[in-house]
């Protein structure tokens, strides 16, 4: 169905769907794949499936004659309902989207990455964990790492189209060497990073399970200036017997721990996590250690989520809370998380900041605080800003 305008990939999701998407943008980047539409879909909770099917009606919508393709989770997991809907020409499997005989176009030299101002790099795939709500393993399967080798020359790849900023990404990212030979820890593949490119300026990680954090990475993430001072944890609760219940292998006390020892080497490090509103069986009594838990942390990147129960998941047969509640402490969660990230952005008022630009007149700080930048500043240009004042969020 060539013809009908270029091959399109819209990405809903995780940072590794965005790390993806660029490598399937870069498999359909010829004329025969002209006139096809990718939906690169999520399913992490309910709202996401919900957002996918709604980018597929748009798409279609605004795109009558594409052969429109969804991959990703909700393809596999939500499976029979995503084939169903009539504007899905079919699916690809989510292991196969990364394989050009899946998109029926020929193989091909992958072309240089489009220039972005941060780099995707998905190091690893899938997991080994069964948290009682997640249904991501259904989606990516177990837990596999890509080779040091094929990780360095991605950063090189990148790094020769001019990125300043490399983001690491993965499901579980901390797992990443466990099935390759000798198991190799996550602190020697960002420690090989760092050594084999003098010239990158900044290395940034996705999402970690603090319990997992080997002592190089510790070390890094505490002294190495060019890993930027960001750790957002997979952490879930604040509450320890809801963590027992979505059988996570930390403590409360063990993010805390953590959070303190790295804090004691490296003050200005920011710190993010995900965390869950209203799981089943969490009372008043729990929420609270919940919520209390983005304070003593310091928890100044707060995604929040409210629960949703996942096809074939254990905690999908727990006893579950009304919506109406789960709403209520998503809410609070986020007021909470707002008030302590405003409070965080207020103490950055009058420090120097160095900012890569971004596209929309903003861009990220070292700590990923979001800055205003001066006016015609290029993209992925890294500048000392010193901001005055906090408006909507963003330093100005």
């Amino acid at each position: 169905m060539s013809g009908h305008g270029k091959a399109e990939v819209i990405s809903l999701g995780c940072r590794l769907n965005i790390a993806e998407s660029e490598t399937i943008r870069s498999l359909l980047a010829g004329e025969d794949a002209d006139g096809i539409v990718v939906v690169n879909s999520c399913a992490v909770t309910a709202e996401a499936v919900r957002q996918t099917r709604q980018a597929i009606r748009r798409a279609r919508r605004q795109r009558p004659d594409a052969r429109l393709l969804v991959t990703g989770c909700a393809a596999d997991i939500e499976r029979d309902q995503i084939a169903a809907m009539p504007e899905v020409d079919g699916l690809v499997a989510n292991a196969a989207k990364l394989d050009a005989r899946a998109w029926n176009v020929p193989a091909r030299a992958r072309p240089a990455p489009p220039q972005r101002t941060r780099a995707f790099i998905a190091v690893q795939n899938g997991c080994d964990h069964a948290c009682t709500f997640c249904v991501i393993p259904q989606g990516r399967g177990p837990s596999r790492s890509l080779s040091m080798a094929k990780v360095l020359g991605e950063v090189e790849l990148h790094l020769a189209q001019g990125a300043p900023e490399v983001v690491l990404t993965g499901v579980d990212v901390t797992s990443w060497g466990q099935d390759l030979p000798g198991s190799p820890t996550l602190g020697t593949l960002v420690q090989a990073v760092l050594d084999a490119f003098p010239q990158l300026a900044r290395l940034r990680m996705s999402s970690l399970d603090g319990v997992e954090i080997d002592p190089q990475m510790f070390e890094l993430f505490a002294s190495e200036a060019r890993l930027m001072p960001h750790l957002h944890l997979s952490l879930q609760s604040g509450d320890d017997l809801v963590l027992k219940r979505m059988k996570r292998r930390h403590s409360r006390a063990d993010a805390v721990r953590l959070v303190q020892a790295l804090r004691a080497r490296r003050p200005g490090l920011a710190v993010g996590a995900d965390l869950i509103a209203g799981f089943p069986t969490e009372d008043a009594a729990m929420h609270a250690r919940n919520l209390s838990a983005i304070a003593e942390l310091g928890i100044v990147h707060g995604h929040i989520f409210p629960y949703s129960a996942r096809p074939g998941t254990p905690a999908a047969r727990m006893p579950q809370l009304d919506r109406t509640v789960i709403r209520a402490r998503a809410g609070e969660l986020r007021e909470e998380a707002a008030r302590v990230r405003e409070s965080w952005l207020r103490a950055q008022i009058g420090r120097p900041l160095s900012v890569l630009a971004e596209r929309d007149g903003t861009g990220h700080a070292e700590n990923f605080a979001r800055v205003a930048v001066p006016a015609g500043t290029p993209p992925g240009t890294i500048v000392k800003i010193t901001p005055r004042q906090v408006q909507a969020g963003i330093l100005i």
